[in-house]
């Protein structure tokens, strides 16, 4: 599985990006997908996750309320959509796979490369 993330950039505290990661093969539609962030200096953290077919989703606490993850299978695609943007969501954002599928117990095996969002006071 290859994942390519982009549409990460500069936006100032406050405003909104939205995140996109194309997943190559044929299965996407049965991959539970997920989005982690890595800011410089610190380990890579948990950003939530959606199901095969996006009725379930998890945020973590940290970007609830504010970012929402939604997929496209049609198109391969899985977004993250952030809003009210705060300085310390500054990282790189990567996506991720768990081509098992099963919500109940996620466990992400493929990562992209990610895409760096800064966000400035």
């Amino acid at each position: 599985v290859q994942l390519q993330a982009y549409g990460g950039g500069l936006v100032q505290a406050g405003g909104s990006l939205r995140l996109s990661c194309v997943a190559s093969g044929r299965t996407f539609s049965s991959y539970t997908m997920g989005w982690f962030r890595q800011a410089p200096g610190k380990e890579r953290e948990f950003v939530g996750a959606i199901s095969r077919t996006g009725t379930r989703r998890y945020d973590a606490d940290s970007v609830k309320g504010r970012f929402t993850i939604s997929r496209d299978n049609a198109k391969n695609t899985v977004y993250l959509q952030m809003n009210s943007l705060k300085p310390e969501d500054t990282a790189v954002y990567i996506c991720a796979v768990d081509q098992q599928g099963d919500w109940t117990k996620i466990a992400f095996d493929y990562w992209g490369q990610g895409t760096l969002v800064t966000v400035s006071s």
